[in-house]
């Protein structure tokens, strides 16, 4: 067993034993939010037909080249399309077709001249000004073409992809299948929402962070509740769950105390720890084992330690596992909008919300830094990387983060 890993040494640990899930092919609406198994190619042209973005008159650029106010040309209409129907004429000299958005553009059409633009007098249209080739003209296979590669393997399924997938007539996405991530809360001082809270007990958060963490990344939480400091009791708990999830994840237990059980559960459950405590603050005491090819992480129980190492280790590792290509979080340079008066022996991940002063990227600290403070993660979307050995950070101080990815807007 390692111990007081680098935390790129663990996430490498984790990330070279996990292996890509099952696939299979959903519904298009089920796709939403999935990761795509396989590249997916379009059969057919986007748009799948020369048309009209506008309504107006078919034509020939040509017929227009000495339009003029005083002088305009007039051209006959053949016809009129709606979108949905074609033409029955072909567009030549001295001729126009009515078309709507949206409508197949007649054979030999090269510019749509806009319904406000002409005059029309019975069965002929006058064109007051020359035409620009093209002008007006959407072509086949000008957003898509055949053969082409639209979205790749490991991409999420967005909205705006489903809408591309319907447009081009797929009813079903390849995708991967959901990762199955067992949660299960340790301590006899836990219990549960909607008990009456006794001396000396908390609520169990935990469960709830990781849950609903888990659910934003488009994971599966399968929920086993939570279990009193016996090893026993915690090995069976895990047995169960390893049925039914394909990671494993606990919190609390595992650091040195007298009722830190989980190093002893993994023990009865004949689980290989891989290794145990990562050099960083908070979160050291994280642990990761193996049993049956299923790894199992245990988290710190305090709320902020939990959370704080579930992005950094679990979060990654869930990613590949739902195959994902981009699984490592992004880091990014700024300056600190304020000062922190700690100095750090250990690598430390401070709670930081990346915002605009002047122009630049800077990093505002989210509330007080304590391993409890779960409040302080409710506006963070970056961890400040501080490294081992740094004094006290001033504003202005230009440093390190990893973007946590749910950046929507950046506070001026």
């Amino acid at each position: 067993m390692k111990q007081n890993l680098p935390l790129e040494e663990a996430q490498a640990v984790l990330l070279n034993r996990i292996t890509l899930p099952e696939d299979s092919k959903v519904p298009l609406m089920d796709a939403l939010g999935r990761i795509l198994s396989r590249d997916v190619v379009s059969r057919h042209n986007i748009p799948f037909f020369d048309r009209s973005p506008v309504d107006g008159y078919a034509a020939l650029a040509s017929d227009t080249v000495d339009a003029a106010p005083s002088q305009p040309v007039r051209l006959k209409v053949l016809e009129e399309i709606p979108a949905g129907y074609v033409a029955a004429n072909k567009i030549t000299s001295g001729t126009t077709v009515k078309v709507m958005t949206g409508a197949p553009l007649p054979e030999g059409t090269d510019v749509v001249v806009k319904y406000e633009e002409v005059e029309r007098q019975g069965n002929y249209i006058s064109v007051f000004e020359p035409l620009r080739y093209q002008e007006n003209v959407v072509y086949a296979g000008e957003d898509v073409k055949v053969g082409e590669v639209v979205a790749k393997q490991g991409i999420v399924v967005s909205p705006a992809l489903v809408g591309l997938l319907a447009g081009m007539g797929i009813a079903e996405v390849p995708v991967y299948q959901p990762v199955k991530v067992g949660i299960l809360s340790t301590g006899d001082e836990l219990i549960s929402l909607g008990e009456a809270l006794q001396p000396g007990k908390i609520y169990d958060s935990n469960r709830y962070t990781l849950q609903a963490r888990c659910l934003d990344l488009g994971a599966q939480p399968v929920m086993l509740g939570t279990v009193m400091d016996c090893k026993e009791k915690v090995a069976a708990r895990i047995r169960e769950g390893l049925k039914q999830a394909d990671v494993f994840i606990t919190t609390g237990g595992v650091s040195v105390g007298d009722y830190d059980v989980i190093q002893d559960a993994l023990r009865v459950l004949g689980a290989e720890i891989i290794f145990w405590k990562v050099d960083i603050k908070p979160g050291s005491p994280i642990l990761a084992a193996v049993k049956d090819g299923k790894l199992i992480i245990g988290l710190s129980g305090n709320p902020v330690a939990a959370l704080l190492t579930f992005d950094l280790l679990v979060v990654p590792m869930l990613k590949k596992m739902m195959g994902q290509k981009n699984y490592l979080y992004s880091k990014i340079q700024g300056k600190m909008a304020g000062g922190f008066k700690k100095s750090s022996e250990k690598r430390r991940f401070l709670r930081a919300r990346l915002l605009l002063q002047d122009g630049d990227i800077a990093f505002q600290l989210t509330g007080i830094q304590n391993n409890s403070a779960l409040k302080s993660m409710m506006e963070c979307n970056v961890f400040v990387d501080v490294p081992a050995g740094s004094g006290p950070l001033n504003p202005g101080d230009v440093v390190s983060a990893h973007v946590l990815g749910n950046i929507n807007s950046l506070d001026a």
